[in-house]
């Protein structure tokens, strides 16, 4: 969006300055460009103005009695309802602490008296041009946010309303499978096969939407949770897909984090489940899943010897609906890794791929600490 030019009859400037002659004077200049302009002789006229009707921006003056300019800022950005006012020191005071100190309390600019006006309006108009950006970039991420909870919502209402109709189909297709057997040819019980196979898709589409769409709704609690039982649970859930292609799997200590368990179940089931799914025809699969420390939490690791994926798939893959190219002839509904991506930042981390074709991959995420 192309940023719109600051309208100074919309903007308010307040002045804050115990010297009548440099309220004027200031008071005049802004003015004449057309800026509304409170005044105000001291700091705590200045709070009192500011907590009744907030400004566009605040001119303040560092030398003042009882409550000097520093003060005044700092109690404005200890403030959550004013800290977003853009505060400019206008002061004699020309060292270069006294600068440093104003921009540590939380000044944006800060211009030196005696002033030269030109100087003046141009500042005031960068720090009004940055606020009005700054509320823009507000006002769209609440909206994005906003589309993004409807659009899961969306999602959820859909794919449930989707499973009793699909139930149903399926159960029929069932039912006359079994009943005709005898009498149907192999056309027509093909047919038949057909459509239990589209519908058991299907069904998986549903159930990996419907879990996507939950995930990062805030009504999952975070406690301490121990990761090795939630990667015994799931080679327990796999176990059938582990012991039918003979893999191998290494798991060492893992730690204790602070995590959804059903999050993170289907966090460690998908990742590996994929490697399952992607190991090399040629070659006997081997995974393993390691932890370390990392930062404030743990990076862990979980690392196969399958296809790989090529460098330009390894943001694409954990978006919605996307696969990478090996995807194209083993079934996958292209949902697995986004959900993933949101469980991992739902719980304050951060996941990404490590992997080249026919080397395996690696799929390090990052959990908080208890």
């Amino acid at each position: 969006m192309k940023p719109q030019p600051a309208e100074a009859s919309r903007c308010e400037i307040l002045i804050v300055d115990d010297t009548p002659d440099n309220l004027r004077l200031l008071s005049a200049i802004l003015r004449n460009q057309g800026f509304e302009v409170r005044k105000a002789l001291n700091g705590k006229r200045a709070i009192a103005s500011i907590q009744a009707v907030s400004p566009d921006l605040i001119l303040l003056d560092i030398r003042m009695p009882d409550m000097n300019g520093y003060e005044v800022c700092e109690y404005l950005k200890a403030d959550p309802s004013t800290a977003d006012i853009p505060v400019i020191f206008i002061s004699a005071l020309d060292d270069t602490l006294d600068k440093i100190n104003a921009f540590a309390v939380g000044g944006v600019d800060y211009i030196t008296k005696p002033f030269q006006e030109a100087e003046v309006l141009a500042r005031i108009e960068n720090q009004l041009r940055l606020r009005q950006l700054q509320q823009q970039l507000l006002q769209q991420n609440e909206e994005l946010t906003r589309s993004n909870r409807e659009l899961e919502q969306f999602a959820y209402v859909v794919s449930h309303d989707l499973q009793q109709p699909l139930q149903s189909i399926t159960g029929f297709a069932k039912i006359m499978a079994m009943q005709s057997k005898n009498t149907l040819d192999d056309d027509n019980l093909g047919y038949l096969q057909s459509i239990l196979d589209a519908g058991g898709r299907m069904q998986r589409l549903i159930q990996d939407l419907l879990l996507y769409a939950r995930v990062g709704q805030g009504t999952e609690t975070q406690q301490a949770t121990d990761c090795n039982a939630i990667w015994a649970q799931t080679v327990e859930n796999l176990q059938g897909a582990i012991a039918q292609k003979q893999v191998a799997l290494v798991h060492h200590a893992l730690p204790t984090v602070l995590g959804n368990g059903v999050q993170l179940l289907q966090l460690f089931q998908n990742i590996l489940s994929n490697a399952i799914r992607f190991s090399h025809p040629e070659v006997t699969p081997q995974i393993q899943i390691s932890a370390q420390p990392y930062g404030q939490g743990y990076l862990f690791a979980i690392q196969d010897n399958g296809v790989g994926i090529p460098p330009e798939q390894h943001e694409r893959i954990f978006e919605i609906f996307q696969r990478g190219q090996a995807a194209a002839t083993i079934s996958g509904t292209g949902i697995g890794l986004a959900t993933c991506k949101k469980i991992v930042e739902n719980h304050g981390g951060t996941i990404w791929v490590d992997s080249e074709p026919e080397k395996g991959a690696t799929f390090y995420f990052t959990l908080q600490a208890v």
